[in-house]
């Protein structure tokens, strides 16, 4: 039986992600609920971050603090989890001290033996569908709740390299010396990926995020052979599978970090994902331009996201300002009426030391100056 949710007050978001022009552009920040909150450090004091995660009516408090902290400028509240907690229901080890760790990394294919070979998400991953669920009743219809997951290539370099790294040689190695083998379990991770963001859609979820974090690290051509095939798997899959369960077909945005090539933001632009998340390393007219010029979807186009550098947060108020207005006239339509097509966002999550104000600042800015003359 379906979960009854109280109707939406704002749905600025969702016509946004669906390429409607909108009053204004809507408006949240990646990794809103986290460590620059007080309330967040707080409570963090006595759980472990896995914990948390795994621990539905904290992550449910975690994702709505933003929410209440910033009532009425806030579009859209993001679930309270992380993008590796499929490799740990996967069968791999995650710690997180400060940074993610895996004391088991997978040095050679023959180590993709020791993952489970049939993994149930609704067993292993369950916690975060009743979480989306808990936090969907809690939000009341407020703003739209935001469902992720991390794309297979980001994920695929943490279970290769065993954490973060600035060169990525373990799994860049994997890439080029043992490429079928790479693939294999890119697509193995995808469908993954896609059952998962179904379960979070079953549980609520009112758009679906997925974070391709390094694919900037590939070249153009990489990219279009280890990263947005199995992006685009995802989609494909996630959408077929809404479609036979009789489920909405959510937005879903596509976050390719550092793919700012023409030819990769033609690329990503056409894979079918409703929306493009943009760093702040590309100007959102030109990738708009690219799209257009290349005549997207038949001329149907594609919805953005982004892009503020998220160290401007740290310029003070007239920095912050002067530079959100600058990224709403790259997005803002030209004839007055506001937006098309565009999520503000920043470029990549928010950093820990940001004042809270100054990110109340950041989307009051937003507010000002993205809507309709």
């Amino acid at each position: 039986m379906a979960v009854e949710f109280a109707p939406l007050k704002n749905d600025l978001l969702l016509r946004a992600a669906r390429g409607e022009q909108t009053e204004r552009a809507p408006v949240w920040v990646m990794r809103q609920a986290g460590r620059y909150l007080p309330e967040f450090r707080e409570l963090r004091k006595d759980h472990e971050f896995f914990e948390i995660c795994r621990t539905p009516h904290l992550a449910t408090e975690i994702t709505l603090q933003p929410v209440r902290r910033y009532s009425g400028l806030l579009d859209a509240a993001i679930i309270f989890s992380d993008i590796l907690v499929i490799p740990q229901a996967m069968g791999m080890e995650v710690l997180m001290n400060p940074g993610p760790s895996f004391p088991d990394p997978l040095n050679t294919p023959e180590d993709i033996k020791k993952l489970r070979e049939h993994l149930d998400v609704n067993k292993e991953l369950g916690y975060v569908f009743e979480a989306i669920t808990m936090a969907r009743k809690e939000l009341k219809g407020e703003v739209p709740l935001i469902g992720f997951t991390g794309a297979p290539w980001t994920l695929f370099m943490y279970m290769v390299e065993g954490g973060g790294s600035k060169t990525l040689q373990k799994s860049k190695t994997w890439l080029f010396k043992y490429p079928e083998e790479s693939k294999a379990l890119l697509e193995r991770i995808a469908d993954i990926c896609a059952d998962y963001l179904v379960g979070q859609v079953k549980a609520g979820a009112q758009l679906l995020q997925v974070f391709e974090s390094n694919a900037g690290e590939l070249s153009p051509h990489d990219y279009e052979t280890f990263s947005l095939p199995y992006t685009t798997r995802i989609l494909t899959r996630v959408r077929s599978s809404l479609s036979s369960l009789s489920l909405p077909q959510v937005p879903m945005t596509l976050f390719p970090k550092g793919a700012n090539t023409t030819p990769s933001v033609v690329a990503s632009a056409n894979s079918g994902y409703d929306v493009i998340g943009l760093d702040w390393c590309v100007r959102g007219s030109v990738a708009r331009s690219a799209a257009a010029a290349a005549n997207v979807r038949d001329g149907k186009g594609v919805a953005f996201q982004g892009n503020l550098d998220p160290a401007v947060l740290y310029g003070g108020r007239e920095a912050i300002e002067r530079e959100v207005k600058r990224m709403c006239e790259e997005f803002k339509g030209q004839d007055g009426k506001g937006p098309k097509g565009w999520i503000a966002n920043l470029g990549h999550g928010i950093t820990p030391g940001v004042d809270p104000e100054d990110m109340k600042w950041f989307m009051q800015c937003v507010h000002k100056y993205s809507a309709a003359a």
